[in-house]
């Protein structure tokens, strides 16, 4: 490979339609390294750019005490190197990473495989479905848990509408999360929502009960042919009556035969990750990516 230099690009200087073409042309391509994407999600991100936009790297950070560090954004599961680097390009990549951060823990994408570097990496698992076969086939390799769910769902009358408003979606998910967002975090995804849904992005589905009650709700958003779960919420009612197990199956109905890639984002939960395996999704692994050289006075912080 011919030695390019990988320069360090303020926000400010990145040329987006160069960076977004770069994605275009990227078999590694996630929605989360978009442009757009990151500047409704970060108050800042800088890059790692080699040449005229061969290989981008975004760069979420933070800074406390004078000391910026990486981390991983809150409905951003994946970043890294794009389009997928070789070795020899990954290894530079991070070394430049280590050079200007002190502190980084963030996730690689899946087709960047580790390389000798500061810190470590740990597996961690996604998990995504091919939509490409007729809904027969799919449903065929439905788990007998999910199928027992399903059953137990259509003795309900539950009802989908394929395009409920954020708003709605948004009121819903304030009232149901376990896991309680700040309302700067609400923000950042009612951004997201606004641009993708303004753009056919996104699409938000929603379950409604016998009492015509939202009881579940999911936002799918996509970038090219790949789609994902990003956000989704069950009320007390809607785990009752497996609302969720509904509108995933729905969801498979409406878009089988497609060359979709449905990306439940996986989970480190055994009971969320049954629910998505039991459709028939395949395991993906990608590295969380860690290394602290913090002063020792800052790394209490940081553990």
């Amino acid at each position: 490979m011919n030695q390019e230099l990988i320069s360090y690009v303020n926000y400010e200087a990145i040329d987006t339609d160069q960076w977004d073409r770069c994605l275009d042309n990227a078999p590694n391509s996630l929605i989360y390294a978009r442009s757009w994407y990151l500047d409704k999600l970060c108050d800042r991100w800088d890059a790692l750019v080699m040449g005229n936009y061969r290989y981008v790297m975004p760069l979420t950070y933070r800074q406390k005490f004078g000391i910026r560090y990486l981390y991983q954004p809150l409905f951003c599961q994946q970043l890294g190197i794009f389009p997928t680097p070789t070795r020899e390009v990954s290894q530079l990549f991070l070394q430049e990473v280590a050079r200007r951060f002190s502190f980084a823990e963030i996730n690689l994408n899946a087709m960047q495989l580790p390389v000798d570097s500061v810190g470590g990496y740990e597996k961690r698992q996604n998990l995504l479905l091919s939509l490409v076969d007729s809904y027969e086939v799919m449903a065929g390799n439905y788990s007998q848990h999910t199928r027992r769910k399903l059953k137990k769902a259509s003795k309900h009358q539950l009802s989908l509408v394929s395009s409920i408003s954020a708003v709605e979606y948004l009121r819903f998910k304030k009232k149901n999360q376990q896991v309680r967002l700040s309302e700067k975090e609400m923000q950042k995804l009612r951004n997201i929502l606004a641009f993708a849904l303004s753009r056919s992005l996104g699409q938000i589905y929603g379950v409604y009960s016998p009492g015509n009650e939202l009881c579940a709700a999911a936002f799918f958003i996509r970038d090219k042919y790949r789609v994902t779960y990003l956000s989704a919420i069950s009320s007390a009612e809607g785990k009752k009556y497996q609302a969720m197990y509904f509108l995933i199956d729905r969801f498979i109905q409406e878009n089988a035969g497609k060359e979709y890639l449905l990306d439940f984002e996986g989970s480190q939960i055994p009971g969320v990750a049954r629910l998505y395996t039991g459709f028939g999704a395949s395991p993906e692994k990608y590295h969380h990516y860690r290394y602290n050289r913090l002063p020792w006075w800052l790394k209490w912080l940081k553990k």
